[in-house]
């Protein structure tokens, strides 16, 4: 166990990222080179080793949290590599991706700081990794049973990777040049760079799982041809025992004001999938820079951070981004009490770069786009805005404002799966109350024209977390098992319609 009096003696301490003009001079991630060890494996001491621990009910994928905190604390990383794997199949990623919804879970978070899981988690990964605990773990016995993956984001290879160690012939369907999906061109190299998603896809492979790039499974056919390059859902139905459809929620939020259409203003995911195209090599600039320019970026999430570090990165000249939403206060709200994951004023990297280099918070809370301006060559100039009341978010008269800007980022976050192509109508696929594809509490698709047809991650549960992706590929996969064998062993974390944990405890509401 941890040291039972670590929480009283050891005082929190995060790993410390990089300085700011030394990591805006790179694409490196925040915290590359950082010697970790020592100092993670103090911070693993902090772990009360509680008898309820509720970090594990602030995290969907159930991690074991304590033990592998106990193991990292007393420096056994083996053992830690394999508890952390027991519930995660991309730590790697988690770890530098997540929000870390189980450090307000943390129980020292009643009255004191919590442990710090997040950096507990990324450094087991990165040091099995380097002692080189990764290795292929193939089906002792293969059950003649196929299914298609269709799309690679964290939902459909966490899916992929369970299934196939089950036993059955796995192949993932990504209709974009590389594995990956968001992973790939949505998170920029900062945060998490490629060459640990390239490893795990090295994993994969090994195993057994087969990839298909290239591929748009549901793709329309033009003029009633279709190209090589494009399948039928329906006919890939056919061919297999089962289908899992996790082609994420990429149905884009727009911005219908005045002088949308002018040059210069573009989607932030087009943004990133160009930046990471460059950082791949594919090409030598982005199309779409920030250089020399005065960026704005509309919408107070994470992808409007991670657009924000990207722009620093290319040079922009200055970077605003806004929030329609209040600016938050520093602790939690009645509405918001432990444990459950509360809406405080944070500062993510990319923030801290921008007040480093500019000396203030770079967000606007509480403002809402009127209109954009343009030049006399039809590009973007400047973006007027207005302070909007907090609960209706009605503008409120008489604050009108002008911000310089030559480049503008929507980052208004998504609505559910893409509506073009042919995918629903293929698969008969329904759509609930919130535009996402319908199913029920054992992820089995609803309205589908033949059984065996399973909806993960987004797709089925809207714009959510990483964590959630994995838990969500995860259960998905023991779903199909069972339906494949009458029977499973593989984990369920979630059901399909489980929800984050609120005031009222996580809400399972069933097959409704």
């Amino acid at each position: 166990m941890t040291d039972p009096f670590g929480f009283l003696r050891i005082p929190r301490e995060p790993v410390p990222p990089r300085p700011v003009e030394e990591r805006l001079g790179d694409w490196h991630e925040v915290h590359a080179g950082q010697a970790l060890l020592p100092l993670v494996s103090r911070q693993a001491d902090r772990c009360m080793d509680c008898g309820i621990p509720f970090c594990h009910t602030g995290c969907p994928l159930g991690n074991l949290i304590p033990e592998w905190n106990a193991y990292a604390a007393h420096g056994d990383w083996h053992a830690a590599y394999e508890r952390l794997h027991a519930t995660d199949n991309f730590p790697e990623a988690t770890g530098r991706l997540c929000p870390a919804p189980c450090e307000d879970a943390c129980v020292l978070t009643i009255n004191a700081d919590p442990v710090t899981i997040k950096n507990v988690e990324q450094t087991i990964a990165d040091e099995g990794l380097r002692r080189g605990y990764m290795q292929p773990r193939p089906p002792g016995r293969h059950s003649a049973k196929t299914v298609a993956v269709i799309g690679s984001g964290p939902a459909g290879l966490a899916a992929a990777q369970q299934l196939t160690r089950a036993g059955h012939a796995v192949t993932v369907h990504e209709r974009a040049d590389r594995i990956g999906g968001l992973l790939r061109y949505g998170i920029p190299e900062f945060k998490m760079e490629k060459a640990y998603l390239d490893r795990r896809i090295e994993q994969m492979r090994a195993e057994g799982t087969v990839f298909v790039t290239g591929h748009d499974v549901g793709a329309a056919a033009e003029g009633g041809v279709r190209t090589r390059a494009d399948a039928d859902a329906a006919e890939l139905r056919g061919r297999c025992d089962a289908v899992v459809v996790a082609v994420g929620a990429g149905e884009r939020r727009e911005l219908p004001v005045p002088g949308r259409e002018l040059r210069g203003i573009h989607q932030a995911m087009d943004y990133l999938t160009c930046a990471n195209r460059v950082q791949e090599g594919d090409r030598v600039d982005s199309p779409v820079t920030a250089e020399g320019r005065h960026v704005v970026i509309v919408g107070g999430g994470d992808t409007g951070s991670d657009c924000m570090g990207t722009a620093l990165r290319q040079g922009a000249i200055s970077v605003v981004q806004l929030d329609i939403n209040p600016e938050p206060g520093p602790g939690r709200t009645d509405d918001e009490p432990w444990p459950v994951y509360p809406r405080t004023y944070r500062i993510s990297h990319a923030h801290a770069e921008a007040r480093g280099r500019e000396g203030r918070d770079p967000r606007l809370f509480a403002c809402a786009t009127l209109r954009f301006e343009g030049d006399a060559s039809g590009r973007v100039r400047a973006l007027h805005l207005t302070a909007v009341e907090p609960v209706g978010r009605s503008p409120l008269a008489g604050t009108e404002r002008v911000l310089p800007a030559g480049l503008v980022l929507l980052a208004l976050g998504f609505s559910g799966p893409q509506r073009a192509g042919g995918l629903r109508e293929q698969l008969g696929l329904e759509f609930d109350g919130r535009g996402n594809f319908a199913r029920d509490a054992g992820f089995a698709a609803r309205g589908g024209r033949a059984p065996g047809v399973f909806v993960a991650g987004d797709a089925g549960r809207g714009q959510s977390l990483v964590v959630w992706a994995i838990a969500e590929g995860r259960a998905a996969a023991a779903a199909v098992d069972r339906y494949l064998t009458g029977s499973t062993c593989l984990p369920a974390p979630i059901a399909a319609h489980d929800l984050p944990m609120s005031a009222l405890g996580r809400m399972r509401y069933g097959d409704y």
